[in-house]
């Protein structure tokens, strides 16, 4: 059975997309990723919220906004806050091993590394 995972931050910039690069290679999983600011690379949308099984989000304040927004949309979604703050550049080792350690025990996959 596939997951979709949705990683959301703020620009969808750096965290993220770097979530969907790390965990996309899962075959057992597919991954796709927003930012909840009207400015983001990729902005949250009501259909990337119904496409998704479990919602990560790097902080707190991505889950008062996604509940503030897309309430109705939430019912039997799993949301998971990973309280990774926004201090790494895009694919920067410390968050991709933060990541790894943080992320995967939740989707249930295992890196080889």
């Amino acid at each position: 059975m596939i997951t979709r995972a949705l990683f959301v931050c703020s620009q969808n910039k750096l965290r993220s997309p770097t979530a969907e690069n790390v965990f996309s290679i899962f075959p057992e999983l597919e991954c796709q990723s927003a930012g909840t600011e009207a400015t983001a690379e990729v902005p949250l949308e009501p259909d990337l919220i119904r496409w998704a099984d479990v919602i990560l989000l790097m902080e707190r304040r991505h889950r008062t906004c996604l509940q503030k927004k897309f309430k109705a949309l939430l019912k039997g979604k799993r949301i998971v806050v990973l309280d990774i703050p926004d201090d790494y550049a895009f694919m920067d080792p410390a968050l991709v091993a933060l990541m790894k350690r943080k992320v995967a025990p939740l989707l249930r996959v295992r890196f080889k590394d």
